[in-house]
């Protein structure tokens, strides 16, 4: 059985990768319960990890800088604990011309849909390359996977909306719902965070 990272990580991590969240999608994320999630997040808050933020009706928690730091710090031990550290570099490296490819297609599609630039791609185009990176991202997961189960569910969401764009292109780059762009951009954070990189 894979290792199990603590709900109090998990709880920061959320907050790091998703970038700005309600309570509700940070206890999703890892599939945590709402009740520990809200007391993990006050406790991060009272000690100046989080903070919350609200907008009109809206409201969501993100990290600070000093949250940033001590999450990657917990994320540094977490990986040493479950002696997964040298597959995560190993795969965060392989990731990279990956990460070039997807940003690139959907760079194109983007560009397409605005009418901008004399080169478009069509739809199969973009889903085809964006295909070839989710069967890419299964084999990372299933490495990461086999040390920490922290990592897994990337290549279920990204190859969903794939599928989905397929016949909604919306599902390639939008931002209110679990498209390519935004679960690879998660991966990447999470990739990031846990080597305390930068992008």
């Amino acid at each position: 059985m894979a290792y199990r990272t603590p709900t109090d990580i998990l709880v920061l991590h959320a907050v790091r990768i998703l970038g700005y969240a309600e309570t509700a999608r940070v206890a999703a994320r890892f599939d945590l319960p709402v009740e520990a999630t809200v007391e993990h997040l006050l406790d991060a808050q009272a000690r100046g990890w989080t903070t919350r933020t609200t907008f009109a009706e809206d409201s969501g928690w993100s990290l600070t800088d000093l949250g940033k730091v001590h999450g990657e710090r917990l994320l540094a031990a977490d990986l040493d604990r479950c002696g997964s550290r040298t597959v995560v570099v190993q795969v965060h490296r392989e990731f990279l011309p990956h990460n070039v490819a997807v940003a690139d297609a959907c760079t194109a599609w983007q560009l397409t849909e605005l009418g901008i630039g004399e080169a478009t791609v069509t739809l199969d185009e973009t889903t085809t390359r964006l295909a070839s990176a989710a069967r890419a991202l299964a084999g990372f997961e299933a490495r990461l996977v086999a040390g920490t189960d922290r990592f897994a569910g990337y290549h279920r969401r990204f190859a969903g909306a794939v599928e989905r764009a397929r016949t909604d292109p919306a599902w390639i780059t939008a931002t209110d719902r679990d498209s390519c762009h935004r679960v690879w951009f998660e991966f990447h954070e999470d990739l990031i965070a846990s080597l305390g990189l930068v992008r």
